[in-house]
């Protein structure tokens, strides 16, 4: 069966907590999809609110009214949530169904062998910022997946990330780095504000000026295509006031601390798989 065109897919959420709101609400901010074709089901009442709040979104309380209303199923729950639900709703999900799990760590043999191989799988890891337009997602094909569905599935993500197709194998680093990191920038950020603050600025102007300038040193990489290394070098004065905090980092340890940061989410997505 041919996917359906981006803007006439059926898009229903089975967990409708933050990552599952920033999704829906981007892809909506996008143009790909129509808030008339967002649904999404929750245990959680207030979870289901925020959802309908940010998306305009239909709550639809049963699964297996969601399921019947949706052409592609994102699974947005909890890893070790996954197993009972796959259970539950296999008996419903046929060849026309594109399952799409955004769960860490649970493979596509997990999610493959829960359905029965009933529809097809697709393994993805965003992240967060795709609420703004501004997402880096990863995915992989399961074993009944086709082309068409990766092409859909890009046309939809596209819109709000950056999209990558990797092996399975790379899935798990994708969530230490990307999946986690924005956890990490906002630490950054906050203490580049602390920074600010010890040294006299107010703290509105000190985040507001730590949150722009990560954004656009993210800018410089990504536009300029120059080496991270290449650009830093590039603001960096012999005996200027750049090496000096550079030095600081350096005696701190931040290069290494970053890359364990990275090391440490990737094997908990592996425990968890």
């Amino acid at each position: 069966m041919a996917s359906p065109t981006a803007a006439q897919t059926r898009i229903g959420f089975i967990g409708a907590g933050k990552m599952a709101g920033a999704l829906a609400a981007g892809m909506l901010n996008g143009g790909v999809v129509k808030a008339e074709h967002l649904f999404a089901t929750d245990v959680s009442p207030q979870a289901s609110q925020a959802f309908a709040e940010l998306t305009s979104g239909v709550i639809v309380p049963e699964l297996n009214d969601l399921i019947a209303q949706s052409e592609i199923i994102f699974l947005a729950v909890k890893p070790h949530h996954l197993p009972p639900l796959l259970s539950n709703i296999k008996p419903e999900v046929n060849e026309n169904h594109l399952v799409v799990s955004i769960a860490a760590g649970v493979s596509l043999d997990t999610l493959q062998s829960g359905l029965d191989n009933r529809g097809r799988v697709i393994r993805v890891m965003p992240n967060t910022p795709c609420l703004v337009g501004e997402g880096a997602c990863a995915y992989c094909l399961g074993v009944n997946a086709t082309e068409e569905d990766a092409q859909l599935l890009e046309r939809l993500l596209s819109t709000v990330s950056l999209i990558e197709r990797v092996d399975e194998n790379l899935l798990d680093a994708v969530t230490g780095l990307s999946g986690s990191g924005p956890a990490y920038v906002y630490q950054f950020i906050e203490a580049l504000s602390d920074g600010g603050v010890r040294m006299g600025l107010p703290r509105q102007i000190a985040t507001q000026m730590a949150a722009k300038t990560v954004l656009g040193a993210a800018k410089m990489v990504l536009e300029t295509g120059q080496h991270p290394g290449a650009l830093k070098d590039a603001v960096t004065s012999p005996g200027g006031t750049t090496i000096a905090g550079l030095h600081a980092l350096e005696q701190g340890g931040f290069r290494g601390i970053v890359m364990n940061a990275v090391q440490s989410a990737t094997l908990r997505s592996q425990e968890l798989g």
